[in-house]
């Protein structure tokens, strides 16, 4: 199982980047993740250690069937000042997860990230190298972007074209990719977009990243590896048939009914999700006492 370095082991780090200029906050949504969660999120940390970041995790329980949240609770003894756990008990979707788990966190800037580590946590100082040489406010990661390399079944490759397609046909957006679990933001960015979004699901980044553009946040692509570690991929035809549909429903709000010009805004804070959810403190007492068997 990984482990945070010390103080010491830190000094010998080699960092070619320094860190940013402020706290970063890694938002990792997850849905029945039991079995690799807490090795996971203890691996992440260990990586934002060694980087010297100033980081928060908060990792989202979006209504896990499974003891997601016991593991998480043991990840979150080994760093109980960087490792926060959002739960809330009805599954709303991987969109509704980041957005809570960005109400709660603190830090200048917020990334997401995949809770199954696809995309190592190894890559996010080179978002932040992009982002600092282009001045830009958000960075994205693309499987598409020609430097990228990435390994993952043919049927995902498929769906990825098509949707790439379907949203540079219906928004235009300067990506060549707008689906990949690694995503870096200024702070102003998330404060001023998310609460203006509706979709919960699969759909959320394209709202996400539409809205964002719409309001002149400059957005750049940047080159991702990804490794496929699951054996069976969670998309089926019926999700890949609701994104588009969802998609289709962000064009119509978007040029038919402006609905999003309409929008004022509000605070992360105000949103649904934050009223139905609880961090770590508010969890039972018998909790603890399962955790510790």
């Amino acid at each position: 199982m990984p482990q945070l370095p010390d103080e010491k082991s830190k000094e010998t780090i080699q960092q070619t980047d320094p860190p940013p200029d402020g706290k970063v906050s890694v938002i990792i949504p997850a849905y029945n993740e039991f079995e690799r969660i807490e090795e996971n999120i203890l691996g992440c940390a260990a990586t934002l250690a060694k980087f010297g970041y100033d980081y928060e995790l908060v990792v989202v329980d979006d209504g896990s069937h499974d003891d997601t949240h016991l593991a998480l609770l043991r990840a979150h003894r080994c760093a109980p000042k960087q490792i926060r756990i959002i739960r809330y008990h009805q599954n709303s979707g991987k969109g509704n997860a980041l957005m809570c788990g960005s109400a709660y966190s603190n830090g200048k800037y917020v990334i997401f990230l995949d809770a199954d580590m696809e995309l190592s946590p190894e890559q996010i100082p080179l978002l932040f190298r992009v982002m600092k040489n282009t001045g830009c406010d958000a960075v994205i990661g693309s499987k598409r972007h020609p430097e990228s390399n990435v390994i993952y079944p043919p049927i995902r490759r498929f769906y990825s074209t098509i949707y790439y397609a379907l949203v540079k046909g219906l928004f235009g957006l300067p990506l060549q990719d707008t689906q990949t679990g690694l995503k870096l933001f200024r702070r102003e960015v998330i404060e001023d977009v998310l609460p203006r979004l509706l979709a919960k699901r699969f759909a959320f980044d394209i709202e996400l990243l539409v809205n964002a553009h719409s309001l002149g946040y400059k957005l750049i692509d940047a080159p991702v590896s990804v490794r496929f570690s699951r054996g069976f991929s969670r998309i089926s035809a019926s999700d890949v048939w609701a994104m588009a549909c969802d998609t289709l429903a962000i064009f119509y709000r978007k040029y038919l009914i402006r609905y999003y010009d309409k929008m004022a805004g509000g605070r992360l804070a105000d949103m649904e999700c934050v009223a139905v959810s609880s961090e770590l403190s508010a969890y039972p007492a018998d909790t603890t006492r399962e955790l510790a068997k």
